[in-house]
């Protein structure tokens, strides 16, 4: 395979990458004009948001099985329009059928392309034979800043999700199309050939350690996304708009430790980046926790998303070290698992701090990321020099 297809490769993936950035948070950032469009109720809410994460990992499983066939590098080529024509079905409806159509097609589309996206960045990475992962992941989180800022206009302005949704997917949706032109599965040959996970299984005991750690880490994850804002209005006293910066800092700094992580794996390996990460994340929780006002609960999330950048890719990267041969199927499975995170946090945080404390519900987070340290010699087993192990792939001489 030549340097130049590899570097169109990467460069076509970060942008798929964004891509769903921009998606998911006009999605999420959202939801209370979801809500006010159909009419959604208080009780019914949770449900339809639990709909998503559900049966994205339904999705994801099914990801595995349609690769062995045709390779993820099709499989993302067709999901990713898909995600963005159900946005713009999310906007168009009125009644709650619509909703419940819209949002499970969206949910379904993004467990597919979730997985095949990892699957292609993992191979990526291997042909590149250095960390290239975080880059992919902080071109999401550059995105989730866009799509964020151009949710904030939308709500600004008091526009329809309709009207809002439209131009987004109007200039993303031929952006994917011609993007999908250079995706490639970097040891695979042509994108049209099938995945490696065919040639062989996976051992779901050695890959519980990568599932427990993609499971912790979205905990944390949703947990700053669904309460940090109430967190530092109700229990660090800080005003309303003061109240959205934990979550932009946390976008912010995420994006940071995403830009210069790859740096670090190279230098320090994927064992160290990854412990440093987790200490990192507990120590944020940790000041949140026991933050005697808003300004200092602030740095508490900023310092998280410092923390918490870094984990998740490198567990995607550590799944395919660990299964060389059945990469694709190591990576849909682990991809399960950050919905697993994703549908426990917020329930967890919010059930611990109605019948305790939020101040105590923020302990919890804290010592299940704080856990990832001991499973952290997973991220080097059978590892590439250039993920953290000591076995160097074939390489390529590429920017």
């Amino acid at each position: 395979m030549t340097d130049a297809r590899l570097r169109r490769g990467r460069g076509s993936l970060a942008v798929s990458f964004f891509v769903q950035g921009v998606t998911f948070a006009l999605l999420v950032t959202r939801i209370p004009a979801i809500q006010d469009q159909y009419g959604i109720s208080d009780g019914l809410l949770p449900a339809f948001l639990a709909a998503v994460p559900i049966l994205a990992g339904v999705a994801s499983v099914v990801t595995e099985k349609v690769v062995a066939r045709v390779g993820p590098a099709v499989v993302l080529r067709w999901a990713q329009p898909f995600v963005l024509l159900a946005l713009l079905a999310v906007g168009v409806g009125d009644q709650l059928w619509h909703a419940a159509l819209a949002l499970g097609l969206f949910g379904l589309a993004v467990g597919a392309l979730d997985a095949s996206m990892n699957m292609l960045g993992v191979s990526l990475q291997r042909a590149y034979g250095r960390s290239i992962m975080l880059g992919f992941h902080a071109s999401y989180s550059l995105g989730g800043i866009a799509g964020a800022s151009l949710a904030w206009v939308g709500a600004h302005w008091h526009l329809s999700l309709f009207v809002s949704y439209l131009p987004v997917v109007a200039v993303l949706l031929p952006l994917t199309f011609v993007g999908s032109r250079w995706y490639v599965a970097g040891d695979d040959g042509p994108v049209e050939e099938a995945g490696e996970s065919k040639g062989s299984g996976v051992a779901f005991k050695l890959l519980l350690p990568l599932c427990l750690v993609m499971t912790f880490a979205y905990i944390g994850d949703s947990t700053v996304s669904n309460w940090s804002a109430k967190y530092l209005q109700d229990v660090l006293g800080g005003s309303e708009e003061l109240a959205t910066v934990p979550y932009n800092a946390y976008m912010v700094t995420t994006l940071l430790g995403r830009a210069v992580g790859d740096f670090g794996v190279r230098r320090l390996g994927a064992v160290a980046v990854v412990r440093a990460g987790a200490v990192l994340a507990a120590l944020g929780f940790a000041v949140v926790a026991v933050s005697p006002g808003a300004w200092v609960g602030i740095a508490g999330f900023t310092v998280l998303g410092f923390g918490l950048s870094v984990i998740v890719p490198q567990t995607f990267a550590a799944a395919g070290r660990l299964f060389p041969g059945a990469s694709d199927a190591a990576v849909a499975r682990l991809n399960v698992f950050n919905y697993v995170g994703f549908l426990i946090g917020s329930p967890l945080v919010g059930a611990l701090g109605d019948a305790w404390s939020y101040r105590g519900a923020m302990v919890v987070p804290m010592v299940l990321v704080l856990v990832t340290v001991v499973y952290a010699t997973s991220f080097g087993s059978r590892a590439a020099r250039y993920g953290g192990g000591h076995e160097r792939p074939r390489t390529v001489d590429v920017g």
